[in-house]
């Protein structure tokens, strides 16, 4: 039986319900703060009421997409999940390199420390401190998702040690990978890379790809076998809606299964319980509106959101054998 691992422990896949594949529930300082200060969310009660009310429009689980020291705080995670009944995945890895500075610790690790850091995540326990100090205790929450990021265009040598590490990360766990793409770029780069040192398209989730409208993109993209995430949704003004454009375009091609959604709402001004919106549960209302009007029925709809996030967060214990290829030749 396959599994996820949620923050408060593991439910069989086919449990996770309404899933949003990428969020910032929980961004509780650190640089990315110091950086933007609207992206500090760690208001407890104001983060349980949108969660609510997200829940009461059908949300089931959730993926919070802030990895090691940038805002992580598992612990916070957990009581959300508790306090509001949506079951949430935490991730390990790291994000893009913004958001540490050529100072940050992990600039000198070795892919293997980096990648036992992973592993450790997944399999002990999220560190409280969140790694950002000497000390290491150990929290019951696990991870259940490894995420790293690349640059626009493709990875840049910092992302490619990330990456590589992330990979041996996953062939140890079988736990999934999803990726940061900058601006949507860079994603066919991530999938031969992650290919390259052992990971199957399969397990990859590749983030904000919908920033780029080319349909022959995603159409190559879904050709690798990668899951395509796409969160734009609520981005684009009074302008044509790329997101709808691209999701009619993946069904018309038979593409559906290939993608999940999020709102990679890393704002307090997108959160209506911070007095701003158009807050969590979009998706499942006034977006769910919009693709029905586009002909994306109820069926459909039920793919990208239960479906495929149930088939790519899911653990791969058959692949956790799974090498590089130079060492299966």
């Amino acid at each position: 039986m396959t599994f996820v691992r949620t923050v408060l422990g593991d439910v069989p896949a086919g449990q996770l319900g309404i899933t949003y594949a990428h969020e910032h529930l929980v961004i509780d300082g650190g640089r990315p703060v110091e950086r933007e200060p609207e992206f500090l969310l760690n208001d407890p009660e104001r983060l349980t009421q949108e969660l609510a009310a997200a829940a009461a429009a059908g949300l089931r689980s959730a993926v919070d997409a802030m990895p090691i020291d940038a805002g992580r705080n598992v612990r916070l995670l957990a009581e959300l999940s508790r306090r509001s009944g949506v079951q949430i995945v935490a991730v390990t890895g790291f994000h893009h390199d913004r958001y540490y500075g050529p100072a940050h610790w992990s600039a000198r690790a070795s892919e293997e420390e980096l990648a036992d850091l992973f592993v450790a995540d997944i399999e002990q326990g999220v560190d409280a401190n969140d790694y950002a100090g000497p000390l290491v205790k150990r929290t019951e929450h696990r991870a259940g998702a490894i995420k790293v990021a690349g640059s626009e265009g493709g990875p840049s040598d910092r992302d490619e040690r990330m990456m590589r590490a992330a990979a041996a990360a996953h062939r140890r766990t079988g736990a999934p990978i999803l990726t940061h793409c900058e601006h949507g770029t860079g994603a066919l780069q991530q999938v031969r890379l992650l290919a390259d040192a052992g990971v199957r398209p399969e397990c990859l989730i590749l983030g904000h790809v919908d920033k780029v409208t080319d349909p022959g993109y995603h159409r190559e993209l879904a050709a690798t076998g990668a899951t395509l995430q796409y969160d734009q949704s609520f981005r684009w003004g009074d302008g044509p809606n790329g997101t709808l454009d691209l999701l009619e375009m993946m069904v018309h091609h038979g593409l559906g299964d290939r993608v999940v959604l999020g709102m990679d709402a890393a704002r307090f001004r997108y959160y209506r319980a911070y007095g701003g919106g158009p807050g969590l549960d979009y998706l499942l209302t006034g977006f769910s509106a919009q693709m029905a009007a586009r002909g994306l029925d109820e069926e459909i709809r039920h793919r990208f959101f239960v479906d495929t996030p149930a088939r790519v967060l899911a653990f791969r214990p058959a692949l956790v054998a799974a090498r590089p290829r130079e060492e299966t030749t």
